[in-house]
């Protein structure tokens, strides 16, 4: 896949970090099919390369995205939406079972199915001045994107009845507060403090960040039983990873790991 400036979603590389770039900052990116055929394409490029260890999801311009295209959908509801959704959550999917962490940063407005995009990364940063809304009751829609799994479990469930209901405007304070972000820069800051972030976790050990990832998502769904046999089976498995000896040996010889993703 060859990226060109014009196309609606680049994948670019900055060492062992993959950039997601969402790239109609005209539109707000706004999330019309092209754009979601692209992501969907983007994360499965990814997936399939090993020499990815962090993913930064992003968006060019004054806003991280507003959301879908509701000017396609006022032509063919039905078919449009069918569209997005379906494209939208294959890559979803497909970034939910990478080793890989995924960050979210945001800027500006993240609304609707872009908040929902958000939502579905492992971490996310916001610049200051950023405003989020989930914005689906708006146009008497419900959710997609993952937002109505996420969210829940994000803040609980009656504060996202109140997010998804009353749709009101969340700004970077309120979001921090609720768990919706886990950072907040000034906007000067933002692209600086993601690669810094992200590189940090680049240099981790990328197939136990994987685990971890998968033990704290399925546990809300397992009893005590079946979480205490997931966490053995996967620790288990860890221990035959080189990044698991390497730890063992940078903590005996008192000098940082120098983890490879193996």
């Amino acid at each position: 896949m060859t990226d060109t400036p014009t196309d609606p979603v680049l994948l670019e590389r900055d060492g062992a970090v993959a950039y997601i770039s969402f790239n109609q900052p005209n539109r707000l990116n706004t999330l019309d099919v092209p754009s979601v055929k692209a992501f969907r394409a983007i994360c499965t490029l990814i997936a399939e390369d090993r020499g990815v260890r962090a993913v930064v999801v992003r968006g060019a311009g004054r806003a991280f995205g507003v959301g879908g295209d509701l000017a396609g959908m006022r032509t063919d509801a039905a078919g449009t939406a069918r569209q997005l959704i379906e494209n939208l959550h294959a890559g979803l999917l497909t970034l939910s079972r990478i080793d890989a962490p995924v960050i979210a940063s945001l800027q500006g407005a993240v609304a609707g199915g872009s908040l929902s995009l958000a939502l579905a990364c492992d971490l996310a940063i916001a610049a200051e001045g950023t405003v989020f809304n989930l914005a689906y009751s708006r146009i008497g829609a419900s959710c997609d994107g993952s937002s109505s799994w996420h969210l829940p479990r994000i803040v609980g469930l009656r504060r996202a009845m109140a997010i998804a209901l009353l749709s009101d405007n969340i700004d970077t304070a309120q979001a921090l507060d609720l768990g919706l972000v886990n950072k907040v820069v000034p906007a000067a800051e933002l692209a600086t403090e993601t690669a810094a972030l992200a590189h940090r976790l680049a240099q981790g050990p990328t197939h136990g960040y994987g685990r971890i990832k998968r033990l704290l998502r399925d546990s809300l769904g397992n009893d005590l039983p079946a979480q205490l046999d997931a966490e053995q089976a996967a620790f288990l498995e860890g221990t035959k990873t080189q990044d698991f000896a390497e730890g063992l040996n940078a903590f005996f010889d008192k000098r940082p790991p120098r983890f490879s993703g193996r």
